[in-house]
């Protein structure tokens, strides 16, 4: 009789124990398996940052670097804390153009910013929508479809965006467009194979012997439960795409020269490395470094807390 009183009086607290973490929502186990690393919370606010800053950019940099009849071609290469003739200083000091190079960073990255996330976001609408019609209709538009994914899939992606750029010109909607197309096969290989183990489940054939329409059960039922690797992806692709963008304007086939990226302030510093003139490769480059690693750090730890099998 101890015994069983015993057991009926542990039994109840284990299933409180255990009650609430089943029911906790996932937003908020994601969020907290995001704060329980220390190098996790300091890449978030180091990503945060640099955001902010990026927003803040026009009211708080000193300087529009796009704007040419603020530069001073006389202020070129001065070194961090040097002042100009106007009286302002220069912390991070200037390119060859005299631009600033705190403010021309600030600019540069919501450069990097904006390619990274417009990339992402049209690649992964594209083929996430490709990789569904490919996964649920099969046959021949499978094929089709995925014959596609592989040629594209078997060029080089770099190759593919400087030949889309030579062939375009400069400009940032056009080093967004060379990005999508290079990398829009990697979301509808992705949303193909997600979505095919959805497809056989109860709740598709139940949606289906209901009546509902194909693009209904495709974009309302089928969608919504193959996000995880998708968001997951598409993390780790920002930062993969703000790498291809600073290597193609590195290149000189990216954004125009007025209107210099984080790539192409590195590109314009590089001839001056063996001179002294440190700070105009040094400075954008450091930027890029932790933006890139704040990134991928938080990429990869929203990737250990969605995967089930941890």
């Amino acid at each position: 009789m101890t015994t069983k009183k015993s057991l009926h009086s542990v039994q109840p607290a284990a299933v409180a124990t255990v009650q609430p973490e089943q029911n906790t929502p996932q937003r908020q186990r994601i969020l907290k398996s995001l704060r329980s690393r220390p190098s996790t919370r300091r890449c978030l606010i180091a990503l945060a940052l640099l955001i902010l800053a990026v927003l803040i950019a026009p009211f708080f940099a000193p300087q529009d670097p796009y704007d040419l009849l603020m530069l001073d071609i006389m202020d070129g290469r001065l070194p961090p804390g040097s002042e100009s003739f106007s009286g302002m200083t220069y912390w991070l000091g200037t390119d060859s153009q005299g631009r600033d190079m705190f403010s021309a960073i600030l600019y540069g990255l919501r450069i990097s910013l904006l390619v990274g996330l417009g990339a992402v976001v049209l690649s992964a609408i594209i083929g996430m929508t490709m990789g569904l019609i490919a996964a649920f209709h099969g046959g021949w538009v499978d094929s089709l479809v995925m014959r596609i994914v592989d040629f594209i899939l078997g060029f080089p992606t770099i190759l593919v965006a400087l030949v889309l750029l030579s062939v375009l010109g400069k400009g940032i909607d056009k080093v967004i467009f060379a990005l999508v197309i290079v990398q829009w096969a990697h979301y509808a290989r992705i949303m193909r194979g997600r979505a095919l183990q959805e497809r056989r489940k109860e709740y598709i054939e139940a949606a289906s012997n209901l009546g509902f329409s194909p693009w209904r059960i495709m974009f309302k039922h089928l969608m919504p439960n193959c996000f995880g690797p998708i968001m997951v992806f598409a993390t780790i692709q920002i930062a993969t795409a703000i790498v291809l963008e600073a290597t193609l304007s590195f290149l000189g086939v990216g954004v125009p020269v007025t209107e210099p990226s984080l790539g192409l302030l590195i590109s314009s510093g590089f001839e001056y490395l063996l001179s002294g003139d440190y700070w105009i490769s040094i400075f954008p480059g450091i930027a890029l470094l932790l933006l890139i690693l704040s990134i991928n750090i938080v990429g990869d730890r929203l990737r250990d807390s969605l995967d089930p099998r941890r």
